[in-house]
């Protein structure tokens, strides 16, 4: 059950604009602005209420005192996107958020980025991520790098017995800005790093990088000791599992899931899963510490390679009760949200 569900045609753009708070019982809701197209507008609403969602668990898990909501702007698919309806889109959006008054905050998403955000810090104070030139923390990309490699290293502590990927063979899934940091980092600990992508134009940028290539279809069958999806979601399925030559799968890519139920076939095939909120929350983590909190870099940064130490409590509780990493993330959460009292700071 959400607390706010806001659907509104822009009155600039004409396009749906929709902003779903799921909760917030630890504080306000936070959760980034996407830009995608549809099929149809109720797409975008099913993105939503899903991401929003999952928003409240990351933020209760990795201990931040925020609850879950998200925003999307739904482009159908014949669109033709210029520069004037992009900006028209994002002032309707700005305005929008601008109405909840602190309650929900936004930073950038699938299909927005950090120029997007100063846009919207026209309209509110509370659009995060933003280029340091105009007092955000610019590209979230490289803490939630960190945030991975702190989660696989304690993923690999409790599956190899140590945190040191040195000799292992890694898969990275998505050879972006927040893949390609993941494999520089492995790389340079002496991991065997083979990534993938979508996009067959970094092939040469990956091998001239000393990395190995694999083809997007055969990532997940590769033979490797971890896997890290690092693209798009909805990649572990009933069908796909099977295939996974991995022990450890760990990675920032939301959703990675089609359906909880793939949470039990991975646990019966022996394969560890982090759970993607777990994982990818060192952005998030990193921006509110230092946006919200007052921070220091220093002190973000601490508390983004804190995620390991959540992934070791949750690889922790679901051995000692029999249960998935799924189901121990989400009992972790549910005793903070339920322990807490229900708050909404605007400030």
């Amino acid at each position: 059950m959400h607390e706010d569900v806001v659907i509104r045609r822009g009155r600039r753009s004409g396009l749906p604009l929709i902003v779903a708070v799921h909760s917030r019982t630890l504080g306000p809701a936070v959760g980034g602005c996407r830009l995608r197209r549809y099929a149809h507008w109720r797409e975008g609403l099913t993105d939503a209420l899903r991401l929003s969602e999952a928003m409240t668990y990351k933020a209760a898990v990795a201990g931040l005192d925020f609850g879950g909501g998200k925003s999307v702007i739904a482009l159908e698919q014949d669109t033709d996107l210029t520069p004037q309806l992009r900006r028209a889109a994002l002032e309707d959006l700005g305005e929008l958020i601008a109405s909840f008054d602190g309650s929900y905050r936004t930073g950038p998403d699938v299909g927005t980025g950090p120029d997007d955000m100063v846009v919207l810090r026209r309209f509110s104070p509370y659009a995060y991520c933003a280029p340091e030139e105009h007092g955000g923390t610019g590209d979230s990309g490289g803490p939630t790098a960190v945030g991975v490699l702190a989660a696989l290293h304690a993923g690999a502590r409790h599956v190899f017995g140590t945190a040191s990927c040195a000799g292992r063979t890694v898969v990275v899934s998505g050879f972006g800005s927040v893949g390609g940091r993941i494999a520089s980092g492995l790389a340079a600990e002496g991991a065997h790093v083979v990534v993938s992508d979508v996009d067959a134009s970094r092939e040469q940028a990956a091998l001239a990088g000393g990395y190995g290539w694999v083809e997007p279809g055969q990532a997940l069958s590769a033979p490797a000791d971890i896997l890290v999806p690092a693209a798009v979601g909805g990649v572990l399925s009933e069908a796909s599992v099977p295939t996974i030559g991995a022990r450890l799968v760990v990675g920032p890519a939301n959703n990675q899931l089609t359906e909880e139920t793939v949470a039990d076939t991975l646990a019966q095939r022996d394969i560890v899963w982090i759970p993607d909120y777990v994982a990818g929350a060192g952005g998030i983590a990193y921006a509110l510490g230092r946006e919200a909190e007052g921070e220091s870099h220093e002190a973000a940064r601490k508390r983004v390679e804190g995620i390991g130490a959540t992934v070791s409590r949750v690889l922790d509780l679901s051995r000692s009760t029999g249960t998935t990493p799924l189901e121990a993330a989400r009992r972790i959460a549910e005793d903070r949200l339920d322990a807490a009292v229900p708050r909404t700071r605007t400030a």
